[in-house]
């Protein structure tokens, strides 16, 4: 089970969004805990059903209280905190009622304030969520941009990894990450890869040493981050000259990473090839086959129509 704290929240958004810490500092280490695959359910609007969600009140939900009268409006406040909420946001700059801030201290429930509007706040608080408690994992290879696809290029070491990068670099394409890959699963469905911060910007080129692509071809040339979406696997020949891999492959190659499939191409490495060319027409072959098109399969059925004819 992945969680973060209230404190980090707090400090890592407090800048963004104009935070000001009301009350409740008892309960600065209350977790905000993932469940499930969907983030989405930790923070919204005022919602009584949810445990352990951040409560966010802005001035329809100040209203709704509002609407009620004594005890009833002491009720409302009361179900919101039996929902052991992991903190509660006051937005649109409102001012807590009293009983809220009473209620919030007794339980030491974090109460949080900005001027910013609950919608921004929510969306804010999503995706920053989804980021700090999504899985993660890492992998060696060298993460590119390549006709907006990220693409995971993998191998034994030595194979060329850096090499094709370069080149991919120099036909227009970005690069994300060398050596080490954070890969983090940020929805059910979506993968992103990142650079850690130390490798940031660099690729490390036999007898080149470590360049700064950067510095070297702008601003255009590295990405942050890019949804991973194919893996490229360059595989070395063996001793007899020849990589052990499909001339026609006809089944779809895998890798798992974190519960998701991502398809996975093999490129056997030789002299004379130019891999550059190979990874960009996979991508648009890749790319293709995602609107419907799959190339193999049309060669397949006009081969067996043929042979139809034939027996015919």
């Amino acid at each position: 089970m992945l969680q973060t704290s209230i404190a980090r929240l707090y400090e890592d958004n407090a800048a963004r969004l104009g935070l000001v810490w009301v009350t409740g500092r008892g309960g600065e280490a209350l977790p905000v805990r993932r469940d499930s695959a969907d983030t989405a359910a930790l923070v919204g609007h005022l919602n009584l059903i949810h445990p352990n969600r951040i409560q966010v009140l802005g001035q329809r939900e100040l209203a709704y209280i509002d609407g009620y009268s004594g005890d009833a409006s002491g009720q409302v406040i009361a179900n919101l905190f039996a929902a052991e909420p992991a903190a509660v946001m006051l937005a649109d700059g409102v001012a807590a009622p009293a009983a809220l801030l009473s209620s919030a201290q007794a339980r030491n429930v974090p109460v949080l304030a900005t001027a910013s509007a609950a919608d921004a706040v929510i969306d804010t608080l999503r995706r920053y969520l989804a980021k700090a408690l999504a899985d993660s994992t890492s992998r060696h290879g060298v993460f590119v941009d390549v006709l907006g696809l990220g693409v995971l290029i993998t191998g034994e070491s030595g194979v060329g990894k850096s090499e094709l990068a370069l080149e991919l670099i120099s036909r227009g394409h970005g690069l994300v990450a060398d050596d080490v890959v954070e890969i983090s699963r940020i929805a059910s469905k979506t993968l992103e890869g990142r650079c850690p911060p130390l490798l940031k910007d660099f690729l490390e080129v036999r007898g080149l040493g470590v360049l700064n692509i950067r510095v070297i071809f702008g601003e255009t040339a590295v990405r942050p981050k890019m949804n991973l979406k194919l893996i490229v696997h360059l595989a070395k020949p063996d001793r007899a000259g020849v990589a052990a891999t499909e001339r026609l492959p006809l089944h779809e190659l895998t890798e798992d990473i974190l519960g998701l499939p991502i398809r996975e191409i093999v490129i056997p490495v030789a002299a004379g090839r130019n891999l550059a060319v190979l990874v960009e027409a996979a991508v648009r072959n890749y790319i293709l086959q995602l609107r419907g098109y799959d190339s193999t399969q049309e060669f397949i059925a006009r081969q067996t129509g043929e042979l139809k004819r034939e027996v015919n």
